[in-house]
């Protein structure tokens, strides 16, 4: 059985048969975790949906201390491995079978620049992941707005959909409802929320708008589920 922990903003922890794994792990600089890098010695993958700052976050650290391999995409593995970072470059619709399930990534509607000492680093298009772990889908809707790609998820058989709420920079509440309606997940879990000023908002509205499309859970940053 897969678990999935939330982090806090858009960072999630994922365990299953083979796999432990960090989606965008914004742990360092980030009050809204009770987490730090040192949490999550024994990782084996890191998924990076983008450059920005709160989502590539500490994986450079993190991975170089555990020996995990990166899934992001070209541009921003490139980068990694300059670094010594171990990566698997993807880029948006590709898909690979690792051991412990397959792995494909999706459109997402958002920049994906790296900020660094000399300026802004190009890091590709941004993107989200699909991820199966013993026999569990889990989407990752990474930064996004709304997108009619998100239609073609629909065939996916999708069991979690984490999809951010907060708007200004991605989907606000409405337009997350809307896209449950296009992806049909059994379960939603709301993220990139509360963690600035710009992006507050009340996953309890986002639950009753939601209400019928998809069982909604709301996770506090250090909860956890089983899917």
């Amino acid at each position: 059985m897969a678990k999935i922990r939330f982090l806090g903003h858009a960072a999630f922890h994922i365990e299953g048969s083979g796999l432990k794994a960090l989606i965008d792990p914004f742990l360092s600089g980030n009050d809204k975790t009770p987490f730090s890098p040192a949490d999550f010695p024994d990782v084996n993958f890191i998924f990076v949906t983008h450059g920005h700052g709160d989502h590539l976050g500490d994986t450079t650290g993190i991975a170089l201390r555990s020996g995990a391999t990166v899934v992001a995409t070209v541009e921003i593995c490139n980068i990694l491995s300059g670094r010594g970072v171990k990566c698997h470059p993807l880029q948006i619709g590709g898909a690979f079978g690792f051991p412990f399930g397959r792995v494909k990534m999706t459109p997402a509607w958002h920049g994906s620049g790296i900020q660094s000492d000399g300026g802004m680093i190009y890091g590709g298009v941004a993107g989200g992941f699909l991820i199966e772990v013993d026999g569990k889908r889990i989407y990752h809707a990474g930064d996004t707005g709304l997108t009619m790609e998100m239609n073609l998820l629909a065939d996916e058989s999708v069991d979690v959909a984490l999809l951010p709420i907060g708007g200004n920079y991605t989907m606000d509440i409405d337009d997350a409802v809307r896209a449950l309606k296009m992806i049909r997940p059994k379960t939603a879990v709301p993220m990139h929320y509360d963690t600035f000023q710009l992006i507050e908002a009340s996953p309890e509205e986002f639950a009753r708008k939601a209400s019928g499309l998809a069982d909604v859970k709301i996770l506090g940053s250090g909860e956890s589920m089983d899917i």
